[in-house]
């Protein structure tokens, strides 16, 4: 069996990224820094334009970051690109390319981009998503195309899977059964990476979160331990102290209620009758609004868990659907323009 063998293995993290930044006219993109451990499955989240296929691009050198320093699977980027290529795998989507060529010609074409390309791996994963490789693209439903592209992704050993807002566009039932197919990669041992816009695509199948807002990471940490370190209270009962402790606030049919959290609060809420424990989604849409403050502009300056982000907005398309950014193929060649 062919499968990939060439990576380190004095390495800690799947992901580790430092300082990186991208800068377009109206947008900036972080600074970021994170780090994505071996096997977990991670959720990026954030509303549309606010970062996350500029940063899934900066990541794997489809755009050119203006600085900072990435690293996957031990190797740096901007060294070992070839070696990251051929370590990992990356889904745009749906498969748009070659829609009416046999499933059969796609994975013919994707495989020559990969020395490490598995047949029978192919076959595994085509057996377990159904698909008939006889077919052609357009003769699928979109949550088939998006299993098509995973297939292909993982067919040269891939243990690095990044994905691009996966769910997006699926019915809720294709939607379930990709997150579920997510939850076996892991299972095997596998690192996910996927961004969505989704709070419940989380909710089903993250280890950890990545929230960002405005191009800067607003919350990083493991789903449970995010959910456990806030509470909801009403405003209208909130003492002065949680008052000025809260992270975020939404309206409600009758009222508003504050994203406080829990260990800065934990005196107060003691007293505090009106609470309740958050849902992820409660949490991201707390720190979404923010602190409604004089000039208009929601205000998140609230230590670790929040940052000062921009108002303005990213105004950037999603990942081009293209056979050479789907099979992210091993080649030296330059890349197309960044925006």
């Amino acid at each position: 069996m062919n499968v990939n063998t060439d990576h380190r293995d004095n390495y800690d993290r799947a992901i580790r990224i430092r300082g990186l930044e991208k800068h377009y006219p109206g947008f900036t993109l972080g600074p970021l820094d994170f780090d994505i451990g071996e096997g977990r499955i991670v959720g990026f989240i954030g509303r549309n334009g606010a970062g996350k296929t500029t940063t899934i691009k900066s990541m794997l050198g489809l755009v050119h970051p203006d600085r900072g320093s990435v690293e996957m699977l031990g190797y740096d980027a901007a060294k070992d690109e070839k070696k990251i290529k051929a370590a990992i795998g990356y889904a745009g989507g749906a498969v748009g390319w070659y829609k009416k060529k046999s499933i059969e010609l796609l994975a013919s074409v994707t495989a020559s981009f990969y020395p490490s390309w598995d047949d029978a791996m192919w076959r595994r994963y085509t057996d377990m998503f159904s698909l008939d490789t006889r077919k052609t693209p357009e003769q699928l439903s979109e949550g088939m195309r998006v299993k098509l592209s995973l297939a292909l992704a993982l067919s040269h050993g891939a243990r690095l899977l990044i994905l691009d807002e996966p769910t997006s566009g699926l019915d809720p039932i294709s939607r379930e059964e990709l997150l579920d197919v997510l939850l076996d990669l892991a299972g095997e041992g596998k690192t996910v990476f996927f961004s969505t816009h989704i709070v419940s695509d989380l909710e089903k199948c993250a280890d950890d979160i990545l929230f960002i807002r405005d191009g800067r990471i607003a919350l990083d940490g493991e789903l449970h331990d995010i959910e456990r370190s806030y509470s909801i209270i009403d405003e209208s009962a909130a003492s002065p102290a949680l008052r000025d402790a809260a992270l975020g606030r939404r309206r409600e049919r009758d009222g508003a209620t504050l994203l406080v959290p829990s260990a800065l609060a934990s005196s107060e809420l003691q007293a505090q009758t009106d609470t309740s424990a958050p849902s992820l989604e409660d949490i991201i849409i707390h720190l979404e609004n923010g602190i409604e403050s004089d000039n208009g502009c929601a205000d998140t300056d609230s230590g670790n868990a929040a940052q000062t982000l921009s108002c303005e907005k990213e105004d950037i398309g999603a990942v081009k659907n293209s056979a050479a950014e789907n099979a992210y193929a091993v080649t030296d060649g330059k890349k197309g323009g960044d925006r």
